[in-house]
């Protein structure tokens, strides 16, 4: 019977380990989801946006072309108005539907690329940013 005990025991101990990690204070993704992003971020966009999300400096005049050039998704320009879908969204058919230059990821990155990705430049918005980007739905 202590042996049953003990096996139980340490099954629960085992299963503990595998839950999910934890997020990180206050936002929906993990420190794991914001490592992984960042690989992918440096990866695929950080030659636009630049490698802490900051952007172009005139990003929201339009080029000779017309087109805009790439914004900041540190939290100092728009990103933040849109909700995680349309991240997603924007990163899969890219940015020239909207008028920007961004090539479309479509299938490239999958459902856990899109979070990772994305919590890596959420993780740089300032936490006023992040709330009022919660605030309007961001979530939904």
């Amino acid at each position: 019977m202590m042996r049953f005990i003990s096996i139980i025991f340490s099954l629960l101990l085992l299963a503990g380990c595998t839950e999910s990690e934890p997020k990180v204070d206050g936002r929906w993704y993990s420190l794991k989801q914001v490592d992984q992003g960042k690989q992918l971020f440096l990866a695929n966009c950080a030659s636009c946006h630049g490698a802490a999300a900051q952007g172009t400096a005139e990003w929201n005049k339009p080029l000779s072309n017309g087109k805009y050039p790439p914004p900041p998704l540190n939290g100092t320009a728009h990103a933040w108005h849109h909700p995680l879908k349309g991240l997603k969204k924007t990163i899969q058919i890219g940015g020239i539907p909207l008028g920007g230059t961004m090539p479309a990821f479509g299938d490239q990155l999958n459902e856990a690329d899109l979070d990772a990705l994305i919590s890596f430049f959420q993780s740089k918005w300032p936490q006023p940013i992040y709330q009022a980007w919660l605030d309007r739905g961001g979530l939904n």
